[in-house]
Parts: C-alpha cells; structure tokens; sequence
C-alpha cells in the first residue's frame, strides 16, 4: 500500500481529473514507485507494454525511431503525466521509448489490471482518452508545421510550446530547467543542428534568449510568439 499523502500529491494530476480522492487512493495503491535516472529509459520502444506509469516527479523525453535508423523527439512530459499507456492505444509493444531527461520518479501498474481499473472508474478513462486526443491532435499539428513553415517558425513554435508544458515561468519569459541540447530542438522539429544552433545564436545576440550548456531561456514569451507567427522581417523591440 503506498503513503495516502502519494495519492492526496498526485489528485492534482490531469490523470485524476473529476475525481474523488478515495477513488485516486484505489488506483494509487495498486501501482509500485520506480526510481529511474537520467538518460536510462523507463521503456523502450518495442518491448512488451508489461506496465503504463504516472510520473511522479521529473521530465521524460519521448523519442521515436524511424526504420531508418533516425532519431525523433515526439515531445517531453513534465510530472504528473501518464505515459506508455499502450492499453489505451490497443497496442501490447510501446510505440517509442520514454527517457528520463533528469532523475524521475514514476508510479508503475502493470497493463494486466488496465482493464479492471477503467471498469472501475469511468472517470479515470475519460481522463486517458482525452490526453490521448489531446496527444493525436498536437501530432497532427506538427505535421503540419513541418509541411508548410519554415525552419525559424517551427523552432520558435516548439520553444513556446515547451513553455507551456514544461517550462519554468521567469519574468517575461520562462526557462526550461533541464539539460536540451541544440540537437534535441533538432530532432522536434524536423531542422538541422547547423540552422538551430544559427538560429539560436542570433536569437541571443538579440536578447530574445539566454543560452547555457544545454539551457535555454526564454526572455520574452511575447516577441518569441510575434517571431513564430511572423519570420520574416518581425521586429523583436
């Protein structure tokens, strides 16, 4: 059984949306805290989808291969997302591999009693299929900013989209508070190293972004999303 004060921090959860906290202590208990350290995958893609897992504290990135052999960061979840939740999608081999982007901690059930936990909380079911929509439709956009944007956009794009989900609210700005290397904003956005880290110097030599070894941060949310929308030729003052 674990701490009831597991199950009062992970109510706030989007997973447990609409639900009492006695119903998150049901669903809580029968799950297991796993310990997971940066860079070492909580699944990978391909194995057998044994377990679906909350995380509890920590950021995962979700990466992709392509029967090429290429690599693709699909997005990052902060806490208090589900993930590898391969029961809901009606497939038994998780579709991608979940890294730790730093030290995590996850609450891990195993996919056998999937069924016997949406039985027993129609709430809890909602709850997953409206982030696996929520997951499809941010997909689709992607595709779509790939198809018809240019490079600038679409790594303004992924920066302000990784403010909201993930990122630390700074002043005008946010930071983003774990190790993202120029290669990562690479891979989310179908863009070369050479024109992100171009793109990224110019930005800071116009004091849009402060760079770090492996951080970044946002100075002025606004100008980032005036650039996104506009490209060519925005003005950043």
């Amino acid at each position: 059984m674990l701490k009831p004060n597991l199950s009062e921090l992970l109510a706030t959860s989007p997973a447990f949306a609409n639900m009492t906290l006695e119903e998150v202590e049901q669903i809580v208990s029968r799950g297991r805290l796993v310990e997971v350290e940066k860079e070492r995958p909580i699944f990978d893609q391909g194995m057998e989808a044994v377990s679906f897992f909350l995380l509890v504290d920590g950021y995962v990135r979700v990466v992709k291969t392509l029967p090429d052999g290429q690599q693709v960061i699909v997005r990052y979840f902060p806490s208090g997302e589900l993930i590898g939740i391969a029961p809901a999608l009606k497939v038994d081999r998780y579709p991608a591999s979940a890294i730790a982007a730093i030290d995590c901690v996850a609450l891990a059930w195993p996919s056998r009693i999937w069924p016997e936990i949406i039985q027993s909380s129609p709430a809890f079911l909602a709850n997953v299929l409206q982030a696996v929509g929520a997951r499809l439709q941010e997909s689709q956009d992607r595709l779509v900013e790939i198809a018809t944007q240019r490079a600038e956009q679409r790594v303004a794009l992924a920066l302000l989209s990784m403010g909201e989900k993930v990122g630390k609210p700074m002043d005008a700005g946010f930071a983003i508070d774990f190790p993202l290397s120029r290669q990562d904003i690479a891979e989310m956005t179908a863009t070369t190293l050479h024109t992100v880290s171009r793109l990224m110097a110019g930005w800071e030599r116009q004091g849009l972004v402060r760079l770090g070894r492996q951080k970044v941060v946002v100075l002025s949310r606004q100008k980032l999303a005036r650039l996104a929308s506009h490209p060519e030729g925005a003005s950043l003052h």
